[in-house]
Parts: C-alpha cells; sequence; structure tokens
C-alpha cells in the first residue's frame, strides 16, 4: 500500500464528508455530525486551506485532517491565535495501518512552517500522547466550561511558544450543531441505521 498525502481539493469534498460519515458513525453516539463540521468548516474565516490534507490509496480517499483557527482568552479579555485540530478521520477498512499517524505528523510538520504557536484538541490521551500532546492545564489552557478533562491537550509547536498563552480556549462557532440541521444534511447521504455502542458508553 503506497499512501499519498496532498491538500483537499474541492472536487473532493464530498468524497471526504461520505469517508468522516464512516469513520465516526456510532462512534461517539449514535449516527455522528463530524462530516457536517467538516462540511461547514470550509466555509468559515477560522478554515486553515493550507492545513486541509487528505490520505490517498491510488485515486481512493482513505483519510482526511482540517484545522480551523481558535482562541486562547486570559483574564485580561487577551486573544492568542492557537489551531484547532479536527475532525481527524481514517476510514474504518485502512484503520490501525499508519496512516492517521502520517497525517498528523505530515500537518504538525505544516502547521509548525506556517509559523503557528500551538494546536489544541478534544481527544483520546491514549493516542495523541505520542505525538507530543499534554494536558492543557499544563500550559494554563482551560476549556471554555473550566472542566479539566484528559481528553483536552495541547502541543507546543516549537520550544516555549506557549509560553505566556493561558486562559480559556474557544473553538469556532461551527462546532456548535442543531439537532434540525442535521438532519436536514443528513438527507445527502444513503441510509445508515444508528446504534448505540460500547465506545458510546465510555465517555
Amino acid at each position: 500500500m503506497n499512501i499519498s498525502i496532498r491538500l483537499e481539493e474541492e472536487k473532493d469534498f464530498k468524497s471526504v464528508e461520505y469517508m468522516t460519515r464512516e469513520a465516526f458513525w456510532d462512534l461517539y453516539k449514535p449516527g455522528c455530525d463530524e462530516h457536517l463540521i467538516v462540511h461547514k468548516i470550509r466555509k468559515v474565516p477560522a478554515f486553515v486551506k493550507e492545513l486541509d490534507f487528505v490520505a490517498c490509496d491510488k485515486d481512493t480517499i482513505v483519510g482526511n485532517i482540517i484545522y480551523s483557527k481558535a482562541k486562547v482568552i486570559n483574564e485580561e479579555n487577551k486573544k492568542f491565535e492557537v489551531l484547532c485540530m479536527g475532525p481527524f478521520a481514517v476510514l474504518p477498512a485502512y484503520q490501525k495501518q499508519g496512516i492517521g499517524s502520517l497525517l498528523i505528523n505530515y500537518s504538525i510538520e505544516k502547521a509548525r512552517q506556517l509559523g503557528y504557536k500551538g494546536i489544541i484538541i478534544f481527544g483520546n490521551p491514549d493516542y495523541y500522547h505520542r505525538f507530543g500532546f499534554v494536558n492543557a492545564k499544563e500550559y494554563n489552557i482551560r476549556s471554555s466550561w473550566g472542566d479539566d478533562v484528559d481528553a483536552f491537550m495541547a502541543l507546543e509547536l516549537y520550544d516555549n511558544s506557549l509560553n505566556g498563552v493561558s486562559g480559556e480556549f474557544y473553538e469556532d462557532e461551527i462546532f456548535k450543531i442543531e439537532k434540525e440541521e442535521l438532519e436536514d444534511f443528513e438527507k445527502q447521504f444513503p441510509y445508515k441505521e444508528k446504534h448505540v455502542t460500547g465506545t458510546q458508553l465510555k465517555l
């Protein structure tokens, strides 16, 4: 298998949304909304087009990673720009073959070259620690609702790049999905039955 990575193009949009839907379906809740988030991110100023990559097996898109600009706001209301990673997806049949790691490492290096200070994510610590992510509280960065959870992590993109960056983290509004909005978007895709699964019960 020879996987290549390139920037996403407009002609890829539907394939990426379908692939994202397959990757997240029933994972964190019955059904998913990550494919709608991907659809919405591309239309907002926070979207970072230079960090929207697809992984391809010949002509088939098997993975995607996408970034948006977010901010950390401190007690003096000073704003610091950071990156928010995700959604990030690999087609189920291609998972556990290193494709996700390829996309993450490639995009982190590109983000570093572009001069961004850091990346904030909500994800599985067991997976993301291998890329250098640590609990965001180590940088005095909190979630916007104030809770400290292991899944809330940060990555410095160069030495001490997050020095002085502290406060509450705010992602773009597009991550807030309305039920009716999702139901309408779902009509564009083949019907899939939703299930309650063990992975959802752990959250």
